[in-house]
């Protein structure tokens, strides 16, 4: 993942924790719909794993 796409997602991900959702979309959206393919799937892998990056809060896993 290129570090600008890295450094929008992290920023859009601070954003949402205060609230400011329009803010997140308007940093996050053109990031994501400029990747190709390759760093789409990384991109995707990455909102996965950092969910709570989003949420401020801890997701459990249900059985």
């Amino acid at each position: 993942m290129r570090p600008s796409t890295l450094r929008a997602l992290k920023r859009a991900a601070e954003l949402t924790r205060q609230n400011r959702l329009t803010e997140a979309v308007l940093i996050a959206e053109p990031v994501i719909l400029a990747a190709d393919s390759y760093e789409g799937d990384e991109t995707l892998r990455w909102l996965a794993e950092h969910v709570t990056d989003f949420t401020g809060q801890d997701i459990k896993e249900t059985p």
